[in-house]
């Protein structure tokens, strides 16, 4: 079978390559399912680099998360050959079959395409980890959401809103900006950097939480509209930069700055990890909650899928479909 691996770590993908290696064996719990459609996320391109925390030993394959469908499982999985699934697998998603733990795995929505469904699961875990299990976020709080435009940033919005929140929308993109708050209508829109003071205003002293995937000066921007007694959700650092903060700040301000990896979360509290994907899922198949595929690339065209997220010009999610 074809997956694509990586051989050598570089800043120019020229260590990665569709390969054909041998297929997967199932373990005893595990299902083995026939890819239809795996998401590209910021972490595989870091990967690549070796810039990432989970660090593999090389060569190893790529993908975080799939869609598709089950070839073998054993009776006691709960599922049969031919149904949909959708599941996330950390790596080795980008290929045309995988083995997955049947505990990782839900069944897909009747209605709901494979590209969609292979956009869910670490995007909006990530954000239902962030607001909902370390910010404890309530209906009605200010939800300052930056990255807003990128895969996981729209999904915190998207969670958000259809959990009851006020929630401000930024990224340093108008454009992108302008077609989000037409289809995910979030309450306000900010380009940033430069959204301090008009988050104040917005929210009479400061946002409750702040979904950060991107650090640099954004973070450091955040640390003075954030609310007292507020929660700053470090996600990530596309911006290149990892910021730090004076401790006088969050003394002062009382806030606390928390530390976001969902997956880890999840292998750490099993149970609640569970309960986060059926919470995932249940909203989206009562239509609550949509992920946005951005746009397809057959598996062949990989290279052309991770320039575009290098490029970061896409909104919401980019599928390599084998």
């Amino acid at each position: 079978m074809r997956a694509l691996t990586v051989s050598k770590l570089s800043d120019d993908l020229s260590g990665v390559a569709l390969q054909d290696v041998p297929e997967p064996k199932r373990r005893p719990g595990q299902l083995l399912v026939r890819v239809r459609a795996a998401s590209l996320n910021h972490p595989d391109l870091l990967m690549t680099r070796g810039a990432y925390q989970l660090k593999p030993p090389l060569p190893f394959m790529l993908g975080m998360e799939m869609a598709g469908e089950v070839v073998a499982c054993g009776p006691e999985s709960g599922f049969a050959p031919g149904d949909r699934v959708a599941a996330g697998t950390q790596l080795g998603a980008f290929a045309d079959l995988v083995a997955v733990d049947a505990n990782a795995a839900r069944p897909i929505p009747p209605g709901m395409d494979d590209a969609t469904a292979a956009s869910l699961g670490a995007a909006y875990v990530t954000a239902h980890v962030a607001l909902v299990r370390l910010g404890r976020m309530r209906a009605g709080e200010w939800v300052l959401v930056h990255g807003a435009t990128g895969g996981v940033g729209l999904a915190a919005l998207d969670l958000a809103r259809a959990l009851g929140a006020r929630v401000i929308a930024t990224s340093r993109s108008p454009d992108k900006l302008t077609l989000v708050e037409r289809e995910y209508r979030p309450d306000a829109i900010l380009p940033a950097p430069g959204f301090r003071e008009a988050v104040k205003e917005l929210t009479g002293g400061g946002a409750d939480l702040v979904f950060d995937p991107v650090g640099g000066d954004v973070f450091d921007e955040s640390t003075r509209c954030i609310a007292f007694g507020g929660c700053l959700l470090v996600v990530g650092f596309t911006s290149g930069r990892i910021a730090t903060v004076p401790t006088n700040i969050p003394l002062i301000k009382g806030f606390a700055v928390v530390g976001v990896r969902a997956g880890e979360y999840g292998r750490r509290f099993p149970t609640r990890g569970a309960e986060n994907l059926d919470a995932v899922w249940s909203l989206a198949a009562a239509g609550r909650i949509r992920p946005r595929v951005h746009a397809t690339y057959a598996l062949a065209d990989w290279r052309d899928a991770f320039e575009a997220m290098a490029g970061a010009g896409h909104v919401g999610k980019l599928v390599l479909m084998p």
